[in-house]
């Protein structure tokens, strides 16, 4: 077990967890930005009918 852990790149591991943290961060308002966009978009256009 000790080996293992002796030639696991530890950046390689960091940097995978640095990926997942910034997508979990910015995934939720992403998401409620493009659903307000089309939002505003649909009563835009149904407005205008």
């Amino acid at each position: 077990m000790i080996l293992i852990n002796l030639l696991q790149d530890s950046t390689a591991n960091n940097s995978g967890y640095n990926i997942g943290y910034v997508i979990g961060k910015y995934l939720p308002f992403l998401t409620l930005a493009v659903i307000a966009y089309f939002l505003f978009r649909y009563f835009k256009n149904k407005s205008k009918q």
